[in-house]
């Protein structure tokens, strides 16, 4: 990829679902710009290993994709069902079983707070992520969607604020695996 970038075929190496080490490793051969994972307030790797950490000393952006945890964070999803009978979600353990059924009570918690700022609970996780200094990429089907998740730009929270979020789901808490075995096994 290097050797691309000199020869003026690509302009930038960017990175997905890295660790730190490989991070260090690849930058050492060529500048890496960005790096992109799986981000949010139910997916917190990264910053648990050194990912974001590395990133900020080598001074290498980040961008979060499912910002909005595959769709839990939106508040939408309340039941199993809600779910088309082939969507991939089904096959990831943050989706199933009793882990469904606490991830539902985390996002009520959410919601609640959300409702006392006067905001949706999408634009709450998003304008956590923001306030990180992170670009969120959420993804969206509608422009209402769009619309609102454009608006979580705009607000501003506080120190309390954010205590209070990473009191709802502290870094550490198991919301499930983002992806199914075999998906993991892939990540870096």
């Amino acid at each position: 990829m290097a050797g691309l970038v000199r020869e003026g075929k690509v302009g930038y190496i960017g990175l997905s679902e890295v660790s730190s080490e490989t991070v260090k490793r690849a930058h050492a051969v060529h500048p890496i710009t960005a790096v992109q994972s799986e981000y949010s307030l139910f997916e917190r790797t990264v910053e648990e290993r050194g990912v974001l950490a590395t990133l900020n000393e080598l001074g290498i952006g980040f961008v979060a994709y499912s910002p909005l945890g595959r769709g839990f964070l939106s508040g939408q999803i309340k039941s199993i069902d809600d779910l088309p009978e082939n969507d991939f979600r089904r096959a990831i353990p943050r989706f199933q079983g009793e882990m469904f059924y606490k991830n539902i009570e985390l996002v009520k918690a959410i919601e609640a707070m959300a409702e006392a700022k006067n905001v949706t609970s999408s634009q709450l996780a998003l304008a956590w992520i923001i306030s990180k200094g992170i670009v969120p990429i959420p993804g969206t089907k509608r422009r209402k969607y769009l619309e609102q998740n454009l608006a979580a730009t705009a607000i501003a929270l506080t120190e309390t604020d954010l205590y209070q979020l990473e009191s709802i789901v502290p870094l550490g808490t198991d919301t499930g695996a983002p992806y199914d075995e075999f998906s993991m096994g892939l990540i870096d």
